[in-house]
C-alpha cells in the first residue's frame, strides 16, 4: 500500500514514482559506500553533479590502475592511500606496493645533443 496526498494521479503512477525514488536512494547508498563521498562541498545542483561525476570518473581509473599494476590491495585501500599521499613526491606504485620503485632510465639517448 502506498500513501499519497496527490489524488489526481493513478495508483500505478504513484507506485512507479516510489520505485524510481528507491533507485535514487540505492544509488546514493552505493556512492556513500564505494565512492567515499561523505559530504557534498557545494549545495547547488551543478556542484553536486560535478562532485559525483569526478568521483565516478576516478573509480574506474583506480580499478584500471589496480589491474594493470597488479596491486593486491582493495580499491578502498588504494583510494585511502591515494587520498593521504596525493601531494607526496613519491611514485604511486611505490606507495601502493611493497616493492621498491626504480625508475627505468634509458642509457642510450635517441635525442641529439646540443652541447658537448
Amino acid at each position: 500500500m502506498f500513501l499519497s496526498n496527490n489524488f489526481s494521479l493513478p495508483a500505478t503512477t504513484i507506485a512507479e514514482l516510489y520505485k524510481q525514488r528507491w533507485q535514487v536512494e540505492l544509488f546514493f547508498k552505493w556512492i556513500k559506500q564505494n565512492l567515499r563521498i561523505k559530504t557534498f562541498y557545494g549545495t547547488s545542483e551543478n556542484a553536486v553533479k560535478a562532485q559525483i561525476w569526478i568521483t565516478v570518473s576516478v573509480y574506474p581509473l583506480v580499478a584500471i590502475m589496480k589491474k594493470r599494476l597488479k596491486i593486491e590491495a582493495s580499491l578502498y585501500t588504494i583510494l585511502q592511500v591515494l587520498s593521504v599521499t596525493i601531494f607526496e613526491r613519491m611514485p604511486s606504485l611505490q606507495t601502493l606496493t611493497r616493492e621498491d620503485y626504480k625508475a627505468k632510465v634509458e642509457t642510450k639517448s635517441k635525442q641529439l645533443l646540443l652541447f658537448d
